[in-house]
């Protein structure tokens, strides 16, 4: 089979479908890239059983062919080639000929039936969302998975979704975050998709408000349609937890603070922490003041801002690195810190509506131990 090409095209094809192909795998074919030509189209999917993504690029040719091609080694030549025009033959050896203006490589191929099947996705049970929304959502939550496999299903994020109602919900023990958004589909779903693959969509997904992104849901998988690019995911197995019944929903005090000026305090108190010096932050809130300390082997911090301020007196302490995530993530110049004494979590709200909730549990102090 041979094929010409825009060296841009196939290069940014090449360098997303790349990133569900697997650096090393018992199944050599898997560490390729298998190519589908069609006449002039050319279909490329990266596979390692779990993610799958796939595109399609239009190209110039009449023949009909497939194989599979390393994916690292192809990805280089195909980037340095010095061409803005890229020719690739295969011959019936699989000997892969790539000409791109004074240079030419020669590879081997593998045969494409080494190649295991991408599973067909149901057509029949899908919703469609706006692609800036399912980002934002993706990139405000996915900081709360878990990234070790005590339990499994929390290194996903579940998608729930009903009554037109669309919460996307991540847990890693010590934080929760929930992002809502208001959807068409009248369907119900409840199902947990990997958090490896999220972060791939969301890397494919638009900011443009009239790109949309449709979800076909299985059984067993997940298939995100963006655009050119198919993003299948095998869905996690397992009950996630009862996210709902984890929210508190009242508080005895509440507290207005402006966001940036307590993520760049945090930022501050970060300064004094690492994996050998390790420490919580204190925060006091007490008569409209946030006074934030920590102590480390490496020093002291003692900071302070004012606050709109309801409700009793709470000395609480944090995970400063997970506390800040959760404010980085509201992306909101204000927020309203809510709290039910020093020993529960703080739920972090914005001023208006309910965009996200996020919760933070808290870290006893010595003078608690």
């Amino acid at each position: 089979m041979k094929f010409i090409c825009k060296q841009a095209e196939i290069n940014e094809a090449l360098a997303n479908v790349s990133r569900a192909v697997p650096p090393k795998s018992t199944i050599s074919a898997l560490e390729g890239v298998k190519l589908y030509l069609n006449k002039n189209i050319l279909e490329l999917t990266g596979y390692d059983l779990e993610l799958g993504i796939q595109t399609k690029i239009e190209v110039q040719s009449e023949d009909v062919g497939e194989c599979i091609l390393n994916s690292r080694l192809f990805n280089e030549i195909i980037r340095k080639m010095p061409s803005e025009t890229i020719e690739v033959e295969v011959d019936e050896n699989l000997t892969t000929t790539i000409r791109g203006y004074n240079a030419e490589y020669k590879i081997l191929a593998m045969p494409a039936d080494e190649y295991p099947s991408i599973p067909d996705h149901d057509t029949g049970d899908n919703f469609t969302v706006r692609q800036p929304m399912l980002k934002n959502m993706i990139n405000e939550t996915v900081f709360a998975v878990a990234v070790v496999d005590n339990k499994p299903i929390l290194m996903g994020e579940l998608f729930d979704i009903a009554d037109h109602d669309f919460n996307l919900v991540a847990i890693d023990g010590y934080r929760l975050a929930v992002r809502s958004e208001k959807i068409e589909s009248d369907n119900h779903y409840n199902f947990v998709v990997k958090a490896k693959a999220l972060s791939e969509v969301s890397k494919l997904l638009k900011d443009d408000e009239n790109e949309s992104v449709t979800m076909h849901v299985s059984k067993k998988h997940i298939t995100f349609e963006i655009g050119k690019y198919m993003v299948l995911s095998r869905l996690l197995e397992g009950e996630f937890h009862n996210y709902k019944g984890s929210i508190p929903e009242k508080h005895s005090t509440e507290i207005v603070i402006n966001a940036r000026e307590l993520i760049a305090c945090l930022e501050r108190c970060m300064l004094l922490i690492n994996e050998k010096a390790k420490a919580p932050v204190k925060c006091l809130f007490k008569d409209g003041k946030v006074k934030i300390s920590c102590s480390s082997a490496l020093g002291k911090l003692n900071d302070e801002m004012d606050a709109d301020m309801s409700g009793s007196s709470v000395e609480i302490g944090f995970n400063c690195r997970y506390l800040l995530e959760a404010l980085k993530a509201s992306e909101s110049d204000k927020v309203r810190l809510q709290l039910n004494g020093g020993l529960s979590p703080m739920k972090i709200v914005p001023m208006e509506g309910t965009a996200y909730t996020f919760l933070v549990l808290p870290m006893r102090l010595k003078s608690e131990q």
